[in-house]
């Protein structure tokens, strides 16, 4: 079965679930209609299902490669970047004075996730790109705006983001790279970083690296890091790709998946950068990269859900095996269609999750609303590590349908998996997006997560009718979730931390059930919307119970096992 690109899911969710009509009809972005976005996501899905899902296997079986210091990218992917740059995907947010399209992050989050589906080794490209022109739109000179961004905008040049380093993962304060002035406005940038993603290609005009680096008189830690654009191709008086800069791609790395996309380790001489926003306040304008990119990564996982699902679904429905209680392939057994009940469902919250963050997002920009954005803010952590581990899940279970075969690399099934397993990883774990939620998005005391909570249990109120036996079950989740972020706040931070997974988990089911019994309601009971809301409901959502009991456990027996008995 070829990919299919989600659009109509998406089209659900704007007109039935999310309450997208309320972006639209904001001055930001009134140019959003229901015209306009249904054009923007047929087209897009057009471009995914004829273009770019072509090179899904390319990119696992032709990897990447680094020659002579140059970067050879997979078979067909610089005409699949051209397809996407040209189609103005790359800056469909940006600002309308650089070219953009200056569309609302709730199609982008749609586009980019169709994207994904198709090909995620090259979707990374215009991801990491459409994460720096947001954080040079709200951070850079306007000098330094305009120069790059209408090049990155349209696609001629491309974006990356230097955090790690070999001693500095998740410790991002500890890092050595050292940024020295040269007295004519510029800096001097050496060291080493790693874990790069498409630190080069051979498509693009230019690399604009983004990285993190210490001034001489910095503090220690974070608050002593600062920002800085180092092009590998330095700008001339025009503006054009000029002399190479002092860096190089060292290596790329050997990945369990993602082969078509470049990961490397960088090396940086002396090469010549320029500041981006404060000295010594590179933390927030790195930030703002990376809240857009933990959203852009949850709808990663998402977009590989679907595409191992589908391909999934295509095998059940040709394979012939045993006597199914129903019709003649393995589809009629009742475990497999079990597998692909769950794929579905969770598919369906985890986009739901997304959507509603993409619009609180849209909605705070609009209206510089802050509950809104405190809305987005709480929801972020949330779309991001379930929407990876709704990924890692489905590609796991999309294996299992396919039984031995899915062992086997010829069919497919087992590079979903592969390329869907870092997504839990980078942008920030899921621990730490977990921690994140029960930390920071908690410091209100649990004000924006009773403020989720009060909303959605009267309009679950509203979803009685027809859906009486589903509705009280959700509410009575929901309940659960109050009393267990109640119970969260007042405790100590190891012990929120020792729950927090459980926590997001907890979160992220009662939402799904939320969502569920909405496309429920308002898509009529009887039909496929009312046998996935029961399905999610009567199945999925009981996690609930286990999940609150977990968090309440605090994180004394964690340690009360310890480390000699964890080795004994």
């Amino acid at each position: 079965m070829p990919y299919r690109a989600p659009a109509s899911e998406y089209q659900f969710l704007f007109d039935k679930v999310v309450g997208f009509s309320r972006v639209a009809e904001t001055e930001k972005f009134a140019e959003a209609t229901p015209d306009v976005t249904s054009a923007i996501l047929e087209e897009a899905a057009k471009m995914c299902n004829e273009v770019l899902a072509p090179l899904q296997r390319n990119g696992d079986m032709h990897p990447a490669v680094l020659e002579n210091g140059v970067v050879r990218t997979s078979p067909g992917f610089g005409d699949g970047y051209k397809a996407i740059a040209e189609g103005g995907w790359v800056g469909m947010a940006g600002d309308p004075e650089y070219g953009g399209m200056g569309l609302p992050q709730s199609l982008v989050n749609a586009v980019n996730e169709m994207m994904g589906g198709a090909c995620l080794s090259l979707q990374l490209n215009p991801l990491m790109t459409q994460g720096q022109i947001e954080a040079l739109e709200h951070h850079a000179s306007d000098e330094i705006k305009e120069l790059y961004l209408p090049n990155l905008i349209s696609g001629a040049w491309s974006g990356t983001m230097n955090l790690t380093e070999p001693q500095a993962g998740s410790d991002v304060g500890a890092l050595r790279t050292k940024a020295e002035p040269n007295g004519d406005g510029s800096y001097a940038v050496t060291g080493q970083k790693i874990y790069i993603s498409w630190a080069d290609n051979d498509f693009t005009e230019n690399v604009c690296h983004l990285v993190l680096a210490r001034l001489p008189d910095a503090k220690p830690g974070t608050k002593g890091i600062s920002l800085f654009m180092v092009p590998k191709l330095i700008p001339d008086e025009n503006g054009k790709p000029g002399v190479a800069n002092s860096l190089k791609v060292v290596s790329l790395e050997h990945k369990m998946g993602l082969h078509g996309s470049p990961t490397a380790v960088m090396q940086f001489d002396g090469a010549q950068g320029w500041l981006v926003g404060e000295e010594h306040n590179g933390m927030a304008a790195m930030f703002t990269m990376m809240n857009n990119a933990r959203l852009g990564v949850g709808g990663q996982g998402i977009a590989v859900a679907e595409a191992a699902y589908q391909h999934a679904l295509g095998y059940a429905m040709d394979r012939k095996q045993g006597r199914a209680h129903e019709g003649e392939t393995i589809i009629g057994h009742a475990d497999v269609r079990r597998m692909l009940a769950e794929m579905k469902v969770d598919i369906f919250t985890a986009r739901a999750i997304s959507a509603a963050c993409a619009l609180a997002i849209d909605m705070g920009n609009a209206q510089d609303d802050a509950a809104w954005k405190a809305r987005a803010a709480l929801l972020t952590p949330i779309a991001k590590a379930f929407g990876t581990d709704v990924g890692i899940d489905v590609a796991q279970k999309g294996i299992q349908v396919h039984g031995g075969m899915g062992f086997i690399e010829e069919t497919g099934a087992a590079q979903y998996l592969r390329d869907v397993r870092v997504t839990a990883i980078y942008e920030g774990t899921n621990g730490i997006q977990a921690m994140d939620l029960v930390a920071r998005k908690m410091i209100d005391g649990g004000e924006a997560a009773y403020a989720l909570i009060d909303e959605l249990e009267a309009s679950i109120e509203g979803c009685k009718e027809g859906n009486s036996d589903l509705a009280a079950k959700v509410f009575t989740a929901f309940e659960t979730l109050r009393e267990t972020t109640e119970w969260l706040v007042e405790q100590d931070m190891n012990d929120r931390f020792a729950g927090s997974v459980a926590y997001l988990k907890l979160f992220a089911r009662c939402l799904g059930g939320y969502y569920h019994l909405c496309a429920a309601h308002r898509a009529g009971e009887d039909g496929v919307r009312g046998r996935m809301a029961r399905i999610y409901i009567q199945r999925l959502l009981p996690e609930h119970v286990g999940l609150a009991e977990h968090v309440r456990q605090g994180a004394a027996d964690l340690y009360a096992l310890s480390v000699e008995d964890l080795v004994a």
